[in-house]
């Protein structure tokens, strides 16, 4: 195999290059899948079993990432909206990856397309859910800077997927494609929020003096940072020559390690552990 690749650097680096940023970016999605199941895992595990266990008033010890009670005594539509936004959010995690699987979408294209539609409207239903929880029942009360994150990330959620939606019913797969994945990026804002923070401990070895500094930045990194290294993959693949490719590979598998490393701390330090809290 290394043979193989030495072969084809020689007589063609330009196709060396292509193949290494696929390469890349196929290692990249594959661990962002990993973590987005095992986080699927978590909610399942946090919020749904001590409720087939003890009921709803079982929830009364769960929190939100804020800190508030997920299910409050005489809230039935703000306790629906928590409801909602969970079980949407296990099944846009579970099955959103599988939308942007190239082998799915050929051989399944039936699949591919109510996959879709559910992803969609999926995704527009946990934005109005969270946009209630937010902006109605005071969720994250206290914190401007975040509701306002919240609700911008729920506004570009809601244009990404009627745009890749618009492109997806012009039959321009290129652009729905690119537009999907830009979805993609949105919507999975809440995931990467978890492990920016958890990769941010992992290198300081705890909470810094800086932490608060960062985490008001991270709010808005959680879905810019990956849009704005998407959007760089786009620009790499259109514009780019050899070396160009090259640097955008590299840097992405390094991106990759490091999101590597904050799935498996936040899984080790923060999920797994607060599962077995819930249920024993």
């Amino acid at each position: 195999m290394k043979d193989t690749l030495a072969h084809i650097s020689n007589r063609d680096p330009a196709l060396f290059a292509d193949n290494a940023l696929k390469v890349s970016a196929t290692f990249w999605f594959l661990t962002a899948v990993i973590g987005l199941w095992i986080f699927v895992i978590y909610i399942v595990g946090y919020y749904a079993v001590p409720t087939l266990i003890g009921g709803a008033e079982a929830w009364t010890d769960t929190r939100l990432p804020g800190g508030e009670n997920v299910y409050v005594p005489g809230d039935l539509i703000g306790n629906m909206a928590v409801v909602i936004h969970l079980a949407i959010a296990v099944i846009i995690m579970g099955f959103g990856p599988l939308q942007l699987i190239p082998l799915v979408r050929q051989r399944f294209p039936s699949f591919h397309r109510w996959n879709g539609r559910v992803y969609m409207a999926t995704a527009l239903a946990t934005c109005l859910a969270g946009f209630y929880m937010i902006w109605v029942r005071k969720a994250d009360s206290g914190n401007l800077a975040g509701d306002i994150s919240i609700t911008f990330d729920g506004i570009l959620i809601i244009l990404f997927a009627v745009v890749a939606l618009r492109y997806a019913l012009a039959r321009d797969i290129v652009k729905h494609r690119r537009w999907a994945l830009r979805l993609f990026m949105v919507v999975n804002a809440v995931w990467f929020l978890r492990i920016g923070y958890r990769l941010w401990i992992f290198l300081f070895n705890g909470p810094t003096q800086y932490f608060d500094t960062f985490f008001s930045i991270w709010r808005y990194g959680q879905y810019l940072i990956p849009l704005a290294i998407l959007q760089l993959y786009f620009l790499t693949q259109d514009r780019a020559g050899t070396r160009g490719k090259f640097v955008m590979a590299i840097g992405l598998f390094i991106v990759t390690i490091f999101m590597g490393i904050a799935i498996y701390t936040t899984t080790v330090e923060g999920w797994f552990p607060n599962i077995l809290r819930a249920v024993s």
